[in-house]
């Protein structure tokens, strides 16, 4: 009988479905560390919420454990990378805390419009402080949403029902999807220029770091105000506690913070700032919720193998494995090329099998390359949820499996349509499990996929190759490979360089200004 144990606070009900389930379970929630590593050896399944940290450490003492269940969306307290390792699962439950996170940005901001908070601890003192906390109402005004996915549609939606404009901006937001919605979409900096309230509903990623920053709170019109329940980090600390002194920014209301637990913070002094201690998904509905779905995933896994919401692993069976591996591996690597290269209102992907890729279960390849192609952009998206993620960004996604003779034993193309246009890349594999790239952007051109790579789109005329030599000779960036393609009958062409080392945005400015690139893109790939 597989065993769990559940080292966070859950529901009593998620231990009845275990057991119910046949899975036997140890109840002990407030373990440390050192308990931790000293009993884990002996259970299949660890359920968790936040507290538990789930290390390196924890896996290498754990031969029998297999699963990873955290109730709730973050998984920042599991080494993923040390579970993929030991061959065990992790999974979460994405969209459990969609709605309570949603609504307490609501209460968030209607909290600072009519300073509820600073109210109430004047009247409990005594003071009876009525001219001092005048409000300010919410209907008509413009609420500007950081992020358009399941949690900003429902903010959305919950704001139109209080009677304000509500704009949105978002990278996948399409406007057939902002209709459905029933906002207006907007680039970012027209949202900051316009909103009177903004709120952030996006992850954390190297994109969106500090995306409320000094030069974004400058765009901003005079009394606005800024509500974060999403990722502490999304929002410039010091800058904002300036605008706020400045007078600039009339209040910010927080859940979420850079540190956390956030036991010191400049911003906590501020009069024109309520913060709370990233309750977003504390309510008792949302806590029940996610641990209900995550003894269920879990139940489900150990007992007849079903995958449900992993993050590091795809829906395959035993028999399917070995053959889908470097095909997964391949397209993860395909949607990655586009994902890291800006397509600003993606619409919809087209994903083309030819060759023996065309006879295969292609659910797990496509599930790989909307992982890779949406994972730059979105912190939580996973193989499992990949196609739902598309779904609700409003991204319509098609396969073709071609009946014929192709160039190659087996091929793949990923083409995509987006604001500006649209992309192409395919691939192959060499050798039976090597992915390769074939073509990029109809151009016939062949490369691997290393670790650094620069992609620059060129017009193939004299001194190209010796300008870009000599420039990247200079900021001594060595060229490990150089690979070249031209569209037929044209000068329109591509080269694929692989250098030894990072580049920073500064070298990829002077790579730009060559006057023979059109554009240029630094990509990184981890087989």
């Amino acid at each position: 009988m597989p065993k769990v144990l559940i080292s966070d606070k859950l529901s009593e009900e998620a231990v009845k479905i275990f057991e119910s389930a046949g899975v036997d379970v140890d109840f002990k929630p407030g373990l440390s560390a050192d308990e931790l590593k000293k009993i884990i050896h002996n259970y299949d399944g660890l359920a968790i919420r936040s507290a538990t940290k789930v290390t390196a450490e924890i896996f290498a003492l754990a031969p029998n454990l297999q699963v990873v269940g955290r109730a709730g969306i973050g998984v920042d307290n599991v080494d993923i990378s040390a579970a993929t390792e030991a061959g065990v699962l992790v999974m979460n439950t994405p969209f459990g805390n969609a709605i309570t996170t949603a609504e307490h940005a609501i209460a968030m901001m209607l909290s600072l419009t009519r300073q509820i908070p600073h109210a109430h601890m004047s009247t409990v003192a005594g003071k009876w402080e009525k001219s001092k906390f005048m409000g300010t109402e919410i209907t008509d005004k413009k609420l500007g949403i950081i992020g358009c996915g399941n949690i900003g549609a429902i903010v959305a939606n919950r704001a139109l029902g209080l009677k304000m404009k509500v704009v949105g901006y978002d990278p996948y937001l399409t406007e057939e999807r902002a209709k459905e919605i029933g906002i207006e979409k907007l680039e970012l900096d027209q949202l900051l220029t316009q909103a009177d309230f903004i709120t952030l509903h996006t992850p954390l990623t190297d994109s969106t770091r500090n995306i409320i920053s000094a030069d974004a709170l400058n765009k901003t019109k005079k009394g606005v105000r800024i509500i974060n329940c999403a990722r502490g980090g999304l929002v410039d600390e010091l800058a904002l506690y300036a605008a706020l002194t400045s007078g600039h920014v009339a209040g910010a209301a927080l859940d979420v913070f850079s540190e956390e637990p956030a036991k010191e913070n400049i911003l906590f002094d501020h009069p024109n700032v309520i913060a709370t201690p990233h309750l977003g998904a504390s309510t008792i509905e949302a806590q029940e919720k996610v641990a209900l779905q995550v003894a269920d995933q879990m139940a489900e896994y150990l007992q007849h193998g079903a995958i449900t919401n992993a993050l590091n692993m795809a829906s395959v069976t035993a028999e399917e494995a070995p053959v889908l591996k470097p095909y997964m591996s391949l397209g993860s690597l395909l949607g990655s090329f586009l994902g890291q290269v800006d397509m600003n209102g993606l619409a919809a992907v087209q994903i083309e099998f030819d060759g023996k890729s065309a006879h295969l279960n292609s659910s797990p390849v496509v599930a790989s390359i909307l992982a890779g192609l949406l994972g730059p952009k979105l912190d939580s998206v996973n193989l499992v949820n990949a196609a739902s993620m598309a779904s609700s960004k409003g991204i319509a996604v098609s396969t073709v499996k071609h009946d014929r003779r192709c160039d190659y034993e087996t091929m793949i193309k990923v083409s995509t349509s987006y604001k500006e246009g649209e992309r192409s890349i395919v691939g192959t594999l060499v050798g039976g499990n090597k992915p390769r790239i074939i073509a990029v952007q109809e151009i016939s051109v062949e490369s691997d996929f290393p670790a650094n790579l620069l992609y620059v789109r060129n017009y193939d005329r004299p001194g190209f190759i010796g300008a870009m030599g000599s420039l990247l000779g200079q900021l001594e960036i060595n060229i490990a490979t150089f690979h070249l393609g031209r569209k037929l009958g044209t000068d329109e062409a591509i080269a694929l360089i692989e250098v030894d080392g990072k580049i920073d945005q500064a070298v990829l400015a002077k790579v730009r200004e060559l006057p023979q690139v059109v554009r240029a893109d630094y990509l990184q790939f981890t087989s």
